[in-house]
């Protein structure tokens, strides 16, 4: 079993990037185990904190270090990623020496109604991850353009082409985490 912590960028109940994680897990199938990390209770980094370090804190550390694999889903904002995901990744990567990053397969997707698909967002991510020693997916890149009716209330992909995509993005991330994995 796959054991995959998410993190989605928007904490937006209707979210369009949480309906896209839910797609994917979806998708996966029984062989796969997706952790949803709250990363919207985070307070904000403070390296005071670590003394008494904040319960989500400790949380959002141990789901990533008991995963195979780390699924970014961001939406962009103002050309970048939001800040409870920067937030996050800096809580994940303290204190010094317990980076729960390292070595992780990462990949980077993310939806928005516009034709690019949080494609600025993801570069921005892709530059960030590998600093903190993630090994990030490069292909297939998922900037998935959110229509009306595309997806269903029960998280089915409406159109033959784009279910398929992402079947196919599924399989080389397994391919992925299988070859980067420990």
């Amino acid at each position: 079993m796959k054991k995959i912590a998410v993190l989605v960028g928007s904490i937006r109940q209707a979210s369009i990037n949480r309906i896209l994680a839910r797609v994917i897990e979806k998708l996966a199938g029984p062989e796969w185990s997706f952790t949803y990390v709250d990363i919207g209770g985070l307070p904000h980094y403070n390296d005071d904190l670590w003394s008494s370090p904040p319960e989500g804190v400790l949380a959002l550390k141990q789901i990533v270090e008991d995963s195979d694999a780390v699924l970014f889903v961001t939406p962009e904002f103002n050309r970048s990623i939001p800040g409870i995901v920067k937030n996050a990744i800096d809580w994940g990567s303290r204190p010094w020496g317990r980076n729960s990053w390292a070595g992780k397969p990462a990949s980077v997707i993310g939806t928005t109604p516009g034709a690019i698909g949080t494609a600025v967002a993801q570069s921005h991510l892709r530059s960030i991850l590998p600093v903190l020693d993630m090994v990030v997916m490069g292909q297939p890149e998922v900037y998935f353009q959110f229509k009306p009716g595309l997806v269903g209330d029960d998280l089915s992909v409406s159109d033959y082409q784009t279910r398929s995509f992402l079947e196919k993005y599924l399989e080389r991330f397994e391919d992925w985490i299988d070859r980067i994995g420990k």
